[in-house]
């Protein structure tokens, strides 16, 4: 099998079962948006923003770490055993001093546009956010192993938990409650239709998951080299950093919108970002399948050559998700309320947003496979530089609007950087050309859609065959040769 094709096999893996899960999850959304209002909905928003700002410092680089040291190093056990125990010590730690202030922190969280109690809510995603990262190494393991099929096992018996939980605490409890079903005492104390299911059914999914991953947690051994702890730290904080910049940069305008304006602009634009959510899903798909790989392929000879045209036909594939995303915008917004519409026009500016954060992912690999971690530092320092600024001067002016276009232009620019570093430290010859054809065409074609086509959704899925046709007319023959690979 050539090496294409094992990446294409083991991304579609990863691919299908973040799929699955994304999508599922996608299905609770209109339940959501329906039984909540904008501003429950906006505490269910601003929690998670939260949460994953904190998942990325008790996770500290350590999984990207990882995977370059399983690479470096000869005792792949060991790297493996400190990977896991310097997370895990730190989760523990978080534990104990997030549970011990979830008082003080409930009462920080309390909003004026809304009058409910956080401390629950807290003190389950204290629970919830100490579990995963425990989970983060045995996860990064799997990929590492190949386990591509048991990764995948795991990842839907979670969300397929926690959907589960959802249904059966917003449509089974009440009824338990109103006609006084066995076991309906447990849940007295508990409204109808409180916010606080949701992260419940969250903690239990993670329990569980935390279980199914107990054979790749008994292979961790007890012994903790110092000296290699400290050089995998060396590389680790510069990602850490690197990460906790991207991550603000996708949620700190959640933050933000409930500090500056109120939560029901959170959750209207909360709910609209989730229609971006299947461009999300590829993106995060490839990077779960890319990462390992490109480490594993980092000493042939042909690496260089061989990352240029993953990237050639990644760009293809966002470009034409971009465009079919907004071809059917009309059909793919009935998945939340009408009543969170008024939101609908950062849609096509959160979907370009993306398409430059996945090239940016791509082109992020020169300067974690040259050993050159800070530079990701800086990059995603000044993104989020950008985020903060660009939000707080706009979005009591333009409310959420500014939040899209801040998330467009933070991207834009760590691409732009990153690849001119990139060309200067470790080249790869990227088809730039190329690119810039297929990415200038999609804006076109997003463009023509919102101020041109009308409601009808064949002529509108015209623009998305065209892009396809165009694609397979110019890459044809570059497509018989990877077959024939």
């Amino acid at each position: 099998m050539s090496t294409l094709k094992k990446f294409a096999g083991q991304t579609a893996i990863y691919g299908l079962s973040n799929i699955a899960t994304r999508i599922l999850n996608f299905f609770l959304t209109p339940l959501y948006t329906k039984i909540y209002s904008q501003a429950v909905y906006g505490i269910f928003t601003n929690l998670y923003s939260y949460a994953s700002i904190i998942n990325a410092i008790l996770a500290f680089g350590m999984e990207t770490t990882y995977f370059r040291f399983l690479n470096k190093e000869k005792d792949k056990d060991k790297v493996y055993s400190n990977s896991f125990w310097s997370v895990t010590i730190v989760a523990v730690a978080f534990l104990f001093l997030g549970l011990s202030a979830s008082r003080n922190i409930a009462d920080w969280l309390q909003s004026d546009s809304i009058n409910v109690d956080y401390l629950p809510f807290v003190r389950y995603f204290v629970w919830i956010l100490a579990i995963d990262a425990i989970c983060v190494i045995p996860f990064a393991k799997l990929r590492a192993d190949d386990k591509a099929i048991k990764y995948a096992f795991v990842k839907v018996i979670n969300i397929g938990t926690f959907i589960g939980l959802n249904l059966f605490f917003i449509f089974i409890v009440p009824l338990l409650l109103k006609h006084h079903w066995p076991g309906y005492q447990l849940f007295v104390t508990i409204q109808t239709n409180w916010v606080g299911y949701v992260f419940l059914a969250n903690l239990i999914a993670s329990i569980v998951t935390l279980l199914l991953l107990l054979p790749e947690i008994a292979k961790v051994q007890a012994h903790f080299s110092w000296q290699l702890l400290t050089g995998m730290l060396s590389y680790s904080w510069p990602i850490l950093i690197a990460n906790l910049s991207f991550i603000i940069n996708e949620n700190l305008d959640k933050i933000l919108l409930d500090r500056y304006l109120s939560l029901k602009e959170v959750g209207i634009y909360g709910s609209c970002c989730k229609l971006a959510i299947f461009m999300n899903i590829f993106i995060q798909a490839f990077r779960l399948g890319a990462e390992p790989f490109f480490f594993s392929h980092a000493h042939k000879e042909n690496a260089t050559k061989t990352y240029a045209t993953i990237m050639h036909y990644f760009i293809i594939t966002i470009c034409v998700i971009n465009v079919g995303l907004m071809a059917n915008i009309d059909i793919l917004k009935h998945f939340i309320d009408s009543k969170f519409w008024v939101g609908l026009s950062v849609v096509p500016i959160l979907l370009f947003a993306y398409v430059c954060l996945g090239i940016y992912m791509n082109l992020s690999v020169w300067y974690k496979l040259s050993d050159q971690t800070r530079y990701g530092l800086y990059i995603s320092a000044i993104g989020a530089i950008l985020t903060i600024g660009l939000n707080v001067l706009f979005i009591p002016k333009y409310s959420f609007m500014a939040s899209a276009w801040t998330s467009l232009v933070a991207y834009l620019v760590m691409m732009v950087i990153s690849y001119v570093l990139g060309q200067k430290n470790y080249p790869i010859p990227y088809q730039l050309k190329d690119a810039l054809i297929y990415i200038g065409m999609s804006v076109v074609m997003v463009i023509l859609l919102q101020t041109v086509f009308g409601n009808n959704i064949f002529i509108r899925n015209l623009m998305v065959i065209t892009l396809l046709a165009f694609a397979f007319i110019k890459e044809k023959d570059n497509f018989k040769k990877l077959i024939k690979a």
